[in-house]
């Protein structure tokens, strides 16, 4: 598939307006992928929405030119909710290609309310699914934004985003048209809600910085990484494939240590929270069967339903489950990579100076 797969495509992007959603958007107005005719912010969010707008039409930076050339003209925002079965419907229409990152992903909040989740999580991508079926919609590809909590699932986020990948796999035989595939990856460096924000703020306020584990790992990936992985999918991905990067680990409590230095901070151990593990699995021992190398920087998926094989089986690329606990960065390699993503993520207002 070429290059530019989204050369005068009419994009929409749910939960646009989110962490990924941002660095999405940006990357696709750069033209790497092609030019887009459209690309639609779809989300319930108004105060973001107007934040994002303004933010995109004040860009003044010399690396900014090509984007702000084409933002007011391409970026079109709606306010609407993947819960609502009608507005799903009409946001879809011509529209060629759909990443679905709207998403109920906060652990204890999605806990607290599972039903707010499973609407969410599972009723927004059903609706997805369904307006193109009922609707005949002439959709070319849906992109699943899935989580490491989706593998082996121990809490309502992770439950219900596993059910999403299934959900969307299976549309694949409801619109046969519409190429449904997923990419699934563990918690990104910057974006709000982890561990780097929450380090981040804690340092500056003189600590401590709190670790619920010591034991405890976690994937180092940052927003562009994500967005790269998204682009790979839509590229290659077959049908009902999911995608995985390839991406190093560190403990939680060697991150700690190297964005605090040589400060005079402490750190305390609080205890594992509900719901969380201790290590991130991107795939699981049963998924590992059905997994196959894309390159040196992803794994796929393939998926479980006979229907959706194409072609020879392969033989799978791993033996066992796919974890954060293995391959573990030492700390020199840590904090270089820590310096490489958060000075050049969109989080690095608020976190790059903490590793200079």
């Amino acid at each position: 598939m070429t290059d530019k797969v989204l050369e005068g495509k009419r994009v929409l992007i749910t939960g646009g307006t989110g962490s990924l959603g941002q660095v999405l958007v940006r990357r696709l107005l750069t033209g790497e992928l092609g030019r887009p005719e459209k690309v639609v912010v779809f989300s319930r969010d108004e105060a973001k929405q107007h934040a994002m707008r303004v933010a995109f039409k004040h860009l003044r930076e010399p690396t900014d030119e090509v984007i702000f050339k084409h933002a007011e003209d391409v970026l079109d925002f709606r306010i609407g909710d993947v819960r609502d079965f009608h507005c799903v419907s009409a946001v879809l229409r011509d529209v060629d290609v759909v990443f679905n990152a709207a998403a109920l992903k906060q652990v204890p909040t999605c806990e607290y309310f599972p039903w707010e989740a499973v609407k969410t999580n599972v009723a927004g991508p059903e609706n997805i699914v369904t307006a193109i079926q009922e609707h005949d919609l002439p959709v070319q590809t849906v992109v699943g934004v899935s989580t490491d909590k989706a593998c082996k699932p121990v809490n309502v986020m992770g439950m219900t985003k596993a059910i999403q990948e299934r959900v969307f796999i299976q549309g694949n035989l409801r619109c046969n048209g519409t190429r449904f595939i997923c990419v699934r990856y563990g918690n990104v460096l910057a974006s709000r809600g982890s561990v780097i924000p929450l380090f981040t703020e804690q340092i500056r306020a003189g600590g401590p910085v709190t670790i619920t584990t010591p034991e405890m790992t976690r994937f180092l990936l940052s927003l562009d990484d994500a967005v790269d992985t998204v682009f790979a999918a839509l590229r290659r991905a077959r049908h009902g494939e999911t995608y995985i990067p390839r991406v190093g680990s560190a403990k939680v409590t060697d991150i700690a240590a190297a964005m605090i230095g040589e400060r005079d901070v402490r750190t305390v151990i609080t205890g594992i929270r509900p719901g969380e593990k201790v290590h991130e699995i991107l795939v699981s021992e049963e998924e590992s069967n059905r997994t196959v190398e894309v390159g040196d920087e992803y794994y796929a998926i393939r998926p479980m339903l006979p229907e959706l094989h194409e072609g020879p089986e392969p033989d799978p690329a791993l033996k066992a489950e796919y974890s954060s606990a293995n391959g573990l960065l030492d700390r020199v390699a840590l904090t270089r990579l820590l310096e490489k993503h958060l000075l050049t993520d969109v989080g690095r207002e608020r976190t790059g100076e903490m590793l200079a």
